[in-house]
């Protein structure tokens, strides 16, 4: 599938003005809160009529406001997945997955509801009503409902963000699957840098309406105005051993090993590893008596000075790239400079399948 998006609107004092393409897979609209996210989203969704804009799908013209070509929103075949599942409370949960089948076109209606249903974890929820459902339940339920209506295109806004953390790590497997196990292409929505790191395939950066970055998750979220609390390294990685007792997973970068601690992941698995560069400490030396499992030596790649007496500095270790944020102060005293042997030292590892 091919998605061209091109948006520009004035919605009182804020101004979208911003597009995108997406061959499929998960295309991730990333930012902080008011970047004009949603906005470009529920344009796609045909929910908001742009003052000027187009949107294509596989050479489908679905919006072109210079041609006057509006397809509204029940004609576009997407499906929507709301912050908040938008259940009916009256109906089931084998009723409300049923309503999203009256949607899809007559030569996709047997879509496998079992399918679906396993996919999602659902089956034993199937007889009881949204309000005995926890937030995360019903979540997957609304996506199960999605997907029945048969749609191309998949589009969620936010879907975690209403759930705790408990309820992102119970769902956040089940968008995996989704993600792997159906071809049906995604735009997902979000300003969590973990869930990002863990689900896209392609990441659009927005800022004040505009789109900022475009790229791999790698790319993009090791860029410096991506969400400072969480920013830092997406490096990839194979699975190579799992030390169950000890509930670690030792994963195999480009030149290094990291040691994670993780146990539910396969050996020969490909994952993902984001390192938050708050997390990560400079030596010159290689360090000892430390509890930090990961020493990583590499070269500085580039310094780059970060506001507030801070510096940024990406660590090049073999082929993968690893940032740290120190103070100005740190950098002065242990004289770093371009090309400089350093060792990575790395408190936190976060494994996104």
């Amino acid at each position: 599938m091919t998605l061209i998006v091109e948006a520009q609107q004035t919605l009182g004092e804020f101004v979208l003005d911003a597009g995108f393409t997406s061959d499929g897979g998960v295309t991730a609209l990333f930012g902080a809160s008011g970047s004009g996210k949603t906005s470009l989203v529920r344009v796609i969704a045909g929910l908001s009529k742009p003052d000027h804009g187009r949107l294509m799908v596989d050479g489908e013209v679905l919006l072109d406001t210079e041609n006057r070509i509006f397809v509204p929103k029940h004609k576009r075949r997407f499906g929507y997945v709301f912050q908040e599942g938008r259940l009916f409370p009256h109906l089931s949960v084998r009723q409300n997955l049923n309503y999203g089948r009256w949607f899809a076109p007559k030569t996709t209606r047997l879509e496998n509801f079992d399918h679906i249903v396993e996919l999602l974890g659902i089956a034993t929820l199937l007889e009881r009503r949204p309000g005995k459902l926890s937030g995360g339940e019903k979540q997957r339920v609304a996506i199960g409902r999605a997907l029945l209506s048969a749609p191309r295109l998949l589009l969620m806004d936010e879907p975690l963000a209403a759930l705790d953390d408990q309820r992102k790590a119970e769902i956040l497997p089940y968008l995996e699957r989704l993600r792997d196990e159906t071809s049906t292409p995604i735009v997902y929505v979000s300003h969590s840098v973990p869930e990002v790191a863990r689900l896209a395939d392609k990441v659009v950066m927005m800022k004040d309406g505009r789109v900022e970055a475009v790229g791999t998750p790698s790319e993009v979220l090791s860029l410096p105005s991506a969400d400072r609390r969480d920013s830092g390294a997406v490096l990839t990685g194979m699975v190579e051993t799992i030390d169950i007792p000890h509930r670690l997973a030792t994963i195999r970068l480009s030149q290094a090993r990291i040691i994670v601690p993780n146990a539910w992941v396969e050996e020969g698995r490909s994952v993902r590893v984001h390192i938050p560069e708050r997390d990560v400490m400079v030596a010159t030396r290689r360090p000892e008596g430390l509890s930090a499992l990961n020493i990583l030596e590499g070269k500085i790649a580039a310094i780059e000075p970060d506001g507030d007496g801070m510096v940024r500095i990406r660590i090049r270790c073999g082929e993968d790239m690893v940032l740290a944020r120190i103070t100005a102060l740190s950098v002065e005293r242990l004289e770093l400079k371009l090309e400089k042997p350093v060792f990575a030292v790395i408190k936190t590892v976060a494994l996104e399948r």
